[in-house]
């Protein structure tokens, strides 16, 4: 039984790696094909710390103070290797062809830069334009490890398709089909999209999400109680999301982080101070469903919502949260499930797996605390 206590509180610390990462970050990337037969990427990243080969979470003020401190001739050099590393790094393939393209950063030196929330010198956005070969049949886009994970959207202006998709860091896109000629021959493709990006967002992405999932699943060692905590959880997450995507409600996304750490450090300290079910722990746990919900509906902002069939593809990715969060139930129950009903469950598995969950959570809410 040793070990799998051990294999419980490995896998909490790999996912608590994870979870202290979260909100992840990544490159949101806009690819446009107009009907002009030109197409235009924008991609949103931390320019400054791309010149000076600084990783993309860096000081902000610090990377504006190292800029401004160099000399004109080597501030355009670090600008001219800025444009060349797009150049090598990023590729948008025509037919399997890497295609040429002009690269611009539209916000230096615009209001933009000056006024901007988060100090920066040559702004967010880096845009490659280029031409659209004639008798292209599909698109495809790569971004090397040089950059964070791609959040990508493909816009076809001359049909009116649309397409999501999320990179891995180095990770090549599927080709985009430019012969589709509505919106709804690739209406599958789009919902298999979001339906896998809320799986995703559960495992591997949403490890906090999983640490309080797995914390509702520790007390309960029978069916009954575990259903209602998470037909509750399941309930209230899915109402928030669906007002806040749908703009009903709104939350600072700090605070909502934050407080979906609390949530995870709350449910462990209870696991440690009662042996069963409470009949307020079914409302407790509605509470916090109502954060996760509008942390899952900030995601799926982030993502980008298709303004057509938005109730379906948002009731998509809802689903592909419920699977995520299901599977997480179903590999606890592997792990441990059967040991539930044995006099040391509680001492051997609940209690140690409660405090690794409660430790993980309090870092957690201390790193978002102190996060600007």
């Amino acid at each position: 039984m040793r070990f799998f206590t051990f294999l419980l509180a490995a896998s909490i610390f790999i996912f608590s790696g994870h979870a202290l990462a979260h909100p992840l970050t990544f490159t949101a990337t806009e690819l446009v094909l107009r009907a002009d037969g030109t197409f235009q990427v924008e991609m949103v990243c931390d320019l400054d710390a791309l010149a000076l080969g600084a990783a993309q979470d860096t000081d902000d003020a610090e990377l504006v103070a190292t800029l401004r401190s160099l000399s004109t001739v080597e501030f355009d050099d670090r600008v001219q290797r800025l444009r060349r590393l797009f150049e090598r790094r990023v590729r948008i393939r025509f037919d399997g062809q890497a295609t040429s393209f002009a690269v611009a950063f539209p916000d230096y030196g615009t209001p933009k830069t000056e006024s901007a929330e988060r100090p920066t010198v040559l702004g967010l956005i880096a845009r490659l334009t280029g031409l659209i070969p004639s008798e292209a049949t599909n698109v495809e886009f790569f971004a090397s490890r040089s950059f964070s994970e791609v959040h990508l959207s493909v816009i076809d202006e001359r049909s009116g398709v649309a397409n999501l998709a999320v990179l891995e860091r180095g990770a090549r896109s599927d080709p985009f089909d430019l012969t589709a000629t509505t919106p709804n021959s690739r209406r599958a493709e789009v919902v298999y999209q979001y339906l896998r990006l809320g799986f995703t967002h559960i495992v591997p992405r949403g490890a906090d999400h999983v640490l309080f999932v797995l914390g509702l699943f520790l007390l309960s060692t029978r069916l009954k109680p575990l259903v209602w905590q998470i037909t509750s959880f399941t309930v209230a997450h899915a109402l928030t999301l669906a007002l806040a995507t749908l703009g009903f409600v709104t939350f600072p996304s700090r605070t909502v982080e934050t407080l979906i750490a609390v949530s995870i450090v709350y449910v462990a300290i209870e696991n440690l101070l009662t042996k069963r079910l409470t009949r307020w722990r079914p409302i407790v746990v509605f509470a916090f469903g109502l954060l996760h919900g509008l942390g899952f509906a900030g995601v799926l902002s982030d993502l980008g919502l298709p303004q057509d069939d938005r109730l379906l593809i948002l009731a998509v990715f809802n689903v592909g949260i419920e699977v995520g969060q299901l599977a997480t139930l179903g590999a606890a129950f592997l792990v441990i499930g059967w040991w539930r009903d044995q006099w040391w469950y509680r001492s051997r598995v609940v209690i140690p797996a409660s405090i690794l969950i409660a430790i993980s959570g309090g870092i957690l809410t201390v790193q978002r605390l102190s996060t600007p």
